[in-house]
């Protein structure tokens, strides 16, 4: 098994602590945002970033294409909303399960994934800093 560089250590620290950040604004936008743009927008522009930080807590080498693997994710879930999912599951009394699987399909939610995965092709082709700093 390869060894575990000092630097990906560092990255998963970054990620792990960016993933707690944005999931706690995520949850505080659930609670007590109700508007008409951040809650549905920005919410959903942020669950994608909130994914991509807690994949790369375990993956911390750079995926080229992972900020398509994010958004292939979340559109398989906005999709499963499409099907009622989580009725399906069996979960509809469960408002956490609501929530966090969502209960209504919209297409907007896609192009709002989209927009968070272009903002991590951009933080992915972002330059380094250099080692020495």
């Amino acid at each position: 098994m390869r060894e575990m560089t000092e630097r990906n250590k560092k990255l998963r620290l970054l990620y792990g602590a960016a993933f707690l950040v944005l999931m706690a604004v995520e949850t505080l936008i659930a609670l007590y945002v109700h508007d008409k743009v951040i809650r549905p927008y920005v919410g959903d522009m942020l669950v994608v970033l909130v994914v991509y930080c807690f994949v790369r807590i375990f993956v911390p080498v750079k995926v080229r294409l992972m900020p398509l693997y994010v958004f292939l994710f979340a559109a398989c879930v906005e999709v499963l909303q499409y099907f009622d999912l989580v009725t399906l599951l069996g979960l509809s009394g469960s408002r956490f399960a609501r929530i966090v699987l969502g209960s209504v399909f919209d297409v907007k939610d896609l192009a709002c994934y989209a927009a968070g995965c272009l903002l991590l092709c951009v933080w992915e082709r972002r330059p380094s800093v250099p080692r020495e700093l």
